[in-house]
């Protein structure tokens, strides 16, 4: 049997885990406590394309390590912002702007 693996972001609504499958559209569901998140994802892929869940893996670490990049681009980003319109002054005298935005993985700064 053939196991494809799909990342699952979850995120705490109130009293819910709200679950969803960025690699497929339309994927979504929830569950009351954290450790009912994997079966419900299982379910919930396996609903949509006709599968068994035992054919389901789940990996949640790709989905947070691809917003962990995201995050760390737009805070970047941000803080770049902030020194160029003179909200924030603290870098090193002589540094230059092209310093900035490589020491902060920034294109076309």
């Amino acid at each position: 049997m053939e196991v494809t693996t799909y990342s699952v972001v979850c995120r705490r609504v109130g009293n819910w885990w709200a679950i969803s499958v960025p690699e497929l559209k339309g994927v979504h569901t929830q569950a009351r406590r954290l450790d009912q998140v994997a079966a419900m994802a299982r379910e919930a892929i396996a609903l949509l394309l006709g599968i068994e869940p035992v054919s389901v893996a789940l990996d949640a670490r790709r989905a947070a390590r691809d917003a962990d990049e995201k995050a760390e681009g737009t805070t970047a980003k941000a803080v770049l912002a902030l020194l160029r319109d003179g909200s924030i002054c603290r870098w090193p005298i002589g540094c230059a702007w092209s310093d900035m935005a490589s020491a902060c993985r920034v294109d076309g700064a």
